[in-house]
């Protein structure tokens, strides 16, 4: 039965951490340039909505990779639900290829097109709800950072209202599934809604995770193992960027003096594009503290296990499992892909 990557409530903690832990394994063999054909003649459909850069990128170099191919449609190329039903859209899409990627600015677009979907559907950011691919990214980089995941010290600053602070949002919802201490400071009216906290503490209990909500920055970044924001405003929203900036500014920037009350090993993170001088200054960005670039960069190693472990059939790993000479990666990649697929 086909799995879909739209939602990491849909996931348990195990789940996660071995996704976690392929994550680390592909990006091993990728860098020694031993990664298998696992999806030797598989197309991913790669359905863009929205303009992207990171998202579209890691994804096409991933199925390339893997001995596949990513085929790009744009926005402008269908106009989905307008001339076609999403249903139709999606019982097509599928017949065509092997997997199907999509950045839509609705949810409800993303978890339509997996309900009618005969091939798995991944999840490239719901700009209204979620953004699991990044944070699945994110969480990667912190544990190659620190060796551990749960009992990490995350610390957010910006918006986590819905519809609006997805960074966020999704973040605080990974940390909450899998123990990381989550401390967040988002202004009361910018700040996610009691039914979705309900949510996330109920997690945390099964986890272990603390999650704490504030209003002030300058009281959760104290014991920091790693700071990040997201940005306040956004193109075509245009409307919105006065208002939105006299709540945020300049109370909520990231710059070096909130910075400064964090640990001095503070790690500072952010999922890019970044609005320098908004939510965080260049002097943050490119300071010794800042790993964004590794972590953008950890993006491809994400959709590589993201790609193998959804998109890979039994077929492919069986034909990974016969052969001869395997490298020193291949049985680890077998063993966490079918646990995968059992879970």
């Amino acid at each position: 039965m086909k799995k879909d990557f739209i939602n990491i409530q849909d996931f348990s903690e195990q789940e996660l951490l071995k996704l976690i832990e392929l994550i680390s394994v592909m990006k091993k063999a990728y860098k020694e340039r031993v990664l298998p054909d696992l999806l030797h003649k598989y197309t991913l459909t790669m359905l863009f909505l929205g303009s992207s850069l990171r998202t579209r990128m890691s994804f096409e170099v991933a199925m390339t990779s893997l001995g596949g191919h990513a085929l790009y449609i744009k926005p402008g190329d269908i106009h989905l639900g307008k001339k076609e039903s999403i249903e139709d859209t999606a019982i097509v899409m599928s017949s065509l290829c092997d997997g199907i990627l999509i950045r839509s600015p609705n949810y409800k677009d993303i978890s339509e097109i997996a309900k009618y979907s005969s091939t798995p559907v991944l999840n490239g950011m719901a700009d209204d709800s979620n953004h699991p691919t990044q944070v699945l990214c994110d969480v990667f980089t912190m544990f190659e950072k620190t060796g551990k995941i749960k009992g990490i010290n995350l610390s957010f600053v910006g918006d986590t209202s819905d519809g609006f602070g997805v960074i966020g949002r999704d973040l605080m919802l990974i940390c909450s599934k899998l123990g990381i201490n989550f401390n967040c400071a988002s202004p009361k009216e910018y700040c996610a809604e009691d039914s979705y906290i309900e949510i996330i503490q109920e997690n945390a209990k099964l986890s272990g995770a603390q999650i704490v909500l504030n209003d002030d920055p300058k009281e959760v970044v104290g014991n920091a193992d790693f700071l990040t924001c997201d940005a306040f405003t956004w193109y075509g929203f245009e409307e919105e960027t006065k208002k939105r900036l006299s709540v945020f500014m300049p109370k909520y920037q990231v710059n070096s003096d909130l910075l400064k009350l964090a640990p001095s090993d503070c790690k500072f993170l952010h999922c890019l594009p970044a609005n320098r001088g908004e939510e965080v200054t260049s002097e943050v960005v490119d300071c010794d503290q800042s790993i964004v670039f590794a972590q953008a960069e950890n993006r491809l190693h994400t959709e590589l296990a993201l790609c193998a472990a959804f998109l890979a059939g039994n077929e492919s790993i069986v034909q990974l499992e016969q052969i001869q000479q395997k490298n020193k990666y291949d049985d680890q990649i077998i063993r966490i892909i079918r646990s995968l697929h059992t879970s």
